[in-house]
């Protein structure tokens, strides 16, 4: 039985069970205490493995369970596809989303290091709005005055955050910390862009298989010419990255992606606005972080801005 028919019945479950999992990664990137390089490679290699096995099973439901039409047309597009049953076009998506993930991943982590994993991740959410407006210039897609308003509203909780009106904010160097969150939020939003290409409701694992083994492949690389690349981490870091990946990586993204285009809009504005939020609690909680009032307040004009760009918006995109 698919995973979509799996959650069909009671979306808002398993989405809610996903933006959980999905608000620990920064949490669990930090409790593994390996550099920026090291926790993207291992956060996407450890989740290789269970998705090349879900992708199998999918592609296997997808070659045996069609019929009529549906089946002619698969048998069609085996003959240019590749083994996995998918197009090398519709991959060749999937692999610039993980090229994108790639830099989203040292980027995010980086912020991490100099801003907290709970204000790292509000500010990487800052997708929602350049995800829009990426639509608006490629697909002209329509920007409503909500979306539009959003925008001055989330950067003047941005410019909060990078704590410029005080002294003592929290983070090590929180406006630079604030220059790598947004770096995130555009590299995210390339990622969600080119995966917008090879996915599709019925395929899942596979476009995730495709770009998480992509992201592993091409973090070496840049981790090598960053000099921070770890290919061995002390056993501590080992138990807190394969959580990472298995939580967020897998379980998260599978039960977001399938769950979010089946719930009303209001509900999907809500949980893309709960998840940066449960990381913020939990990283005071778990981590001791401590952002200031000002900080919380820009927290607050972030998640404020989402909320009217959601509510401004028809199609639902999944977070950070």
């Amino acid at each position: 039985m698919r995973l979509a028919r799996l959650v069909s019945g009671r979306p808002a479950l398993p989405a809610l069970v996903g933006a959980v999992a999905i608000a620990f990664s920064g949490i669990l990137y930090r409790l593994s205490d390996v550099s920026p390089s090291t926790g993207a490679f291992f956060r996407c290699a450890y989740a290789v493995p269970p998705l090349l096995l879900l992708a199998w099973l999918e592609d296997r439901r997808e070659a045996t369970g069609g019929t009529g039409q549906a089946g002619a047309a698969s048998v069609g597009a085996s003959e240019s596809a590749p083994s996995a049953g998918r197009p090398w076009r519709v991959r060749a998506w999937a692999w610039l989303a993980g090229a994108f993930f790639t830099v989203d991943l040292i980027l995010w982590h980086r912020s991490i290091e100099y801003v907290g994993a709970g204000l790292a991740t509000v500010l990487g959410n800052t997708q929602v709005l350049l995800v829009g407006l990426v639509a608006w210039i490629l697909y002209r897609e329509r920007a409503s005055l909500p979306v539009l308003a959003a925008i001055p509203v989330a950067m003047g909780g941005v410019v909060l955050i990078s704590g410029v009106f005080e002294e003592g904010a929290y983070g090590d160097d929180p406006a630079l910390g604030v220059l790598f969150g947004l770096l995130t939020g555009v590299a995210y939003t390339g990622f969600l862009v080119a995966l917008r290409h090879g996915a599709s409701r019925d395929r899942v694992a596979g476009p995730l298989l495709d770009a998480t083994l992509a992201s592993a492949l091409l973090t070496i690389p840049v981790g090598l010419a960053l000099g921070e690349l770890d290919f061995a981490p002390p056993p501590s870091a080992v138990g807190w990255l394969l959580v990472l990946a298995l939580s967020s990586q897998v379980l998260g993204w599978l039960l977001i992606t399938v769950s979010l285009p089946r719930l009303p809009a209001v509900v999907t504005s809500v949980l893309l606005t709960l998840q940066p939020v449960m990381a913020v609690a939990f990283a005071a909680i778990l981590l001791s972080e401590d952002p200031s009032p000002l900080q919380l307040v820009g927290v607050a004009a972030i998640l404020g801005g989402l909320l009217l760009a959601t509510a401004g918006r028809r199609s639902e995109q999944v977070p950070a």
